[in-house]
């Protein structure tokens, strides 16, 4: 992990004033859910800073179009936009502006408003456009002078544009960045879709097979396909950019004949749209199902999504990314200068990232042009002496926990280990709860919510002795923890007993999962965007059912314990107007504040008002304390009213985010076991006992990475029960600015801008899975 950031080396934004500045936002191509949040926050950044923001509805057309289609926005045009699919300001392909007479109108309709920084949210496309609308720029102002149509003082006051992209797209085929806007909405809608088969077919008394297609209206959907058939565990997938080899229909079949052989009612079958054999032959929903049918019998259906992944509310990850991308694009156009090439906006890992537009575009068309080429070769699996690996789940239950253990033992069984499942933690390990789990036990695990093993907070520190004798009978030879707080506290103290205990010199590793994300060493935890998309839901739903009454404002207390991530991160994706949490400590003067604040919003035409709460903010300032003091100080303005989310915020089916980072994180765990597995075993038996065998894996910034719990424990506050450093406390300013207040906002992680890597950063002691 960096460093802290000095105190005399922090940048702010307050050096950067938009005074003066027009900001143009437009949406191009196909629409994508978290277009909206981007574009909000885009709009209020920018009137924050003091600039000009104008719509450009109806994408490029309505820049060639112009008049009403340009539009002055204002802080309350873009309310109640957060939450809904799609794009509000419109978006067209346009023929025009791919001709120069149609760039020319469009620049005349930027110069005649005085804009000259331009945010395009969109894919490549829409994005090469504009680079090529910005090279062009200057000779489009000397024929618009020589036309007549603009002066000399708006030609040299105009000299220059900016351009800003955001990459808007639900098939994450952009090349710069991990996610693109869209993409894991319409992999919430894909993983619905397929639990509801699920769940149907599962209950009749034929066993069905069923074939589904995500096919939107590119080819480019191998990401939705692959990620989507992870996260539902899917049987087989077929995808353009890995054809299967020759012989692929009978071991289809057989593999679909053998688990039905296991008692297994549905298999599930992803195609992506343009998927091909090793012939270039076509590989079709239609086929796989004759396949099917004329080799097995099984009954078969087929549903193509279609269109349907693109629409719906945007979920919790797609507007917090969307948001910090709209701040960080603005941020760009703020810092440009005449010679700042167009930039993009990327998330790399957990960071937002600027990198060169045109280094992005042409690496996605290489990508493209490279997929009809590529040949791939069956990966080699990792080969040598046969291990016991326990598994368990400590702490609080938490979505996608399964998942992470489907994962870590299919994996671990994949490389010749022997897996064994711990029932109910530390609890049911020291009472022998142990037994061997094979590849089918974990079938179906995928999408399922809470603790299938069982889960409890029991630490190990009174029971060593009964812990190493279980080890000893079942010749354990590595564990895999997956849990909160008390499963990072059971790992430390493990790892300091082993000077007693031998039996605890193996490797040993955890995995973080809890929906409070306070685990120290890693910036998120498996459960935590499951938790965030309850709460942003419901914020959702308590919004809604206020709708046509008077104005109203609305107080909702969430979970995290000491930890204030769902509140906050929770209030930035809800479009939050106040949140208290305790590592921001608040006194009545603010709380007043706030009061006030709210209420001179709510004479203007602003009718609904969200204030967030987490649990352990103040032992004063309770939920009913703040309710009573909005309800008085805002009689006569607002009504209120409070919900209490309490553990809903844990139920329900793991998001498709959560189900995605389990197996990867589990995978990864896994590999690492291995690898530590063969390094430390020596005349016949497995002694570990260094620091960098007890480890926790984390997501640190840019790279998941491995940490021995030794070194992490001077980051933890372990009264509280939360890391002393929090990268979150970050996105706090942009949801007070967002909000409309006035705050300082630390911009040290931006600014520079980057090179496009063909390798990804190095992920620390980690193999590619």
């Amino acid at each position: 992990m960096a460093a802290p950031t000095r105190q005399d080396t922090k940048k702010y934004f307050e050096n950067l004033s938009g005074a003066g500045k027009s900001i143009a936002v437009l949406t191009s191509g196909g629409d994508a859910q978290g277009m909206n949040a981007a574009v909000r926050a885009v709009v209020r950044m920018g009137i924050y800073v003091g600039a000009k923001v104008y719509f450009i509805h109806e994408g490029y057309q309505g820049m060639v179009d112009g008049g009403e289609n340009i539009k002055e926005a204002t802080w309350e045009s873009v309310s109640s936009m957060l939450q809904v699919g799609g794009t509000v300001i419109g978006s067209a392909r346009c023929k025009e502006f791919r001709t120069h007479e149609g760039r020319l109108r469009a620049a005349h309709n930027l110069v005649q408003r005085g804009i000259t920084n331009l945010c395009v949210i969109g894919g490549d496309g829409s994005l090469t456009g504009a680079n090529l609308f910005r090279e062009e720029w200057s000779g489009l102002l000397d024929e618009l002078l020589e036309q007549g149509l603009i002066d000399e003082a708006a030609a040299s006051s105009n000299s220059v544009l900016h351009i800003v992209g955001m990459v808007g797209s639900i098939d994450n085929d952009f090349c710069g960045t991990d996610m693109t806007i869209g993409t894991d909405s319409a992999l919430h809608r894909i993983i619905e879709v397929v639990d509801a088969i699920m769940t149907t077919a599962q209950s009749r008394h034929k066993p069905k097979q069923a074939a589904v297609k995500i096919s939107p209206c590119s080819l480019a959907t191998w990401y939705l396909a692959l990620v989507s058939a992870l996260a539902c565990g899917a049987d087989w997938v077929f995808i353009p950019e890995m054809p299967p080899e020759d012989g692929w229909e009978e071991n289809m079949c057989q593999k679909l004949s053998e688990n039905r052989a296991d008692k297994k009612r549905l298999n599930i079958i992803i195609v992506a749209e343009g998927a091909i054999d090793c012939h270039n032959k076509s590989i079709t929903t239609d086929y796989i199902k004759d396949l099917v049918v004329r080799c097995l019998g099984f009954d078969t259906r087929v549903t193509i999504l279609g269109h349907v992944q693109r629409g719906g509310t945007p979920s919790a990850f797609d507007r917090i990314l969307a948001s910090r991308m709209g701040v960080e694009a603005v941020l760009a156009l703020l810092e440009a200068s005449a010679n700042t090439p167009a930039c993009v906006v990327s998330l790399v890992g957990n960071q937002a990232v600027r990198l060169p537009l045109m280094e992005c575009v042409q690496m996605t068309q290489e990508v493209q042009k490279a997929m009809d080429e590529k040949k791939f070769e069956e990966a080699v699996r990792l080969r040598g002496s046969s291990f016991n690996v326990a598994v368990m789940n400590v702490g609080a239950p938490a979505a996608g926990m399964n998942a992470a253990v489907r994962s870590a033992v299919r994996v671990g069984i994949s490389e010749g280990h022997k897996m064994f499942a711990v029932s109910d933690g530390f609890e049911g390990f020291y009472k022998g709860q142990i037994k061997e789990i094979k590849w089918g036990d974990v079938g179906g695990w995928t999408g399922q919510g809470g603790s299938l093993l069982g889960t409890k907070r029991t630490l190990p520190a009174k029971h060593m002795d009964k812990i190493a004798e279980q080890m000893r009978i079942h010749n354990i030879n590595a564990l895999l923890v997956i849990g909160g707080f008390e499963a990072y506290l059971g790992l430390v103290e493990l790892s300091s007993a082993r000077d007693k205990y031998s039996e605890f010199c193996v490797p040993m590793v955890m995995v973080p999962a809890t929906v409070s994300n306070n685990i120290p060493g890693s910036d998120l935890s498996i459960g935590a965007d499951t938790a965030l998309n309850a709460i942003t839901d419901t914020c959702d739903r308590i919004k809604q059912s206020a709708s046509g009454t008077k104005r109203r404002v609305f107080i909702i207390e969430t979970m995290g314990g000491y930890c204030g991530y769902l509140a906050s991160v929770g209030g930035l994706a809800a479009g939050a107007d106040a949140v208290y949490i305790y590592e921001e400590p608040f006194d009545i003067r603010d709380l007043q504040a706030n009061v006030e604040h709210l209420t001179e919003k709510m004479k203007t035409s602003i009718q609904r008002g969200l204030v967030l709460r987490n649990e352990n903010c103040n032992e004063n300032f309770t939920t009913d304390f703040i309710y009573q003091l909005y309800s008085e100080e805002g009689r006569g303005v607002f009504d209120c009213r409070k919900n209490v989310l309490g553990h809903m915020q844990q139920g329900g089916a793991p998001s498709p985010f959560d189900r995605n980072f389990g197996t990867k994180i589990a995978a990864k765990a896994m590999q690492w076991i291995t690898r530590k597995l063969k390094e430390s075993y020596k005349g016949g038996k497995v002694f570990a006992n260094s620091e960098d065998t007890a480890c926790l894996l984390g997501m640190r910034r840019r790279a998941m990475v491995f940490q021995p719990v030794s070194q992490i424990r001077d980051e933890t506050d372990f009264v509280h029960r939360i890391p002393k450093e929090q990268w979150w406390l970050k996105l706090r300013p942009l949801m007070k600015i967002l909000a409309k207040y006035k705050t300082s906002y630390d911009v040290s992680d931006s600014g520079q801008l980057e090179h496009v890597s063909r390798l990804r950063p190095k992920e620390t002691d980690t193999a590619a899975i």
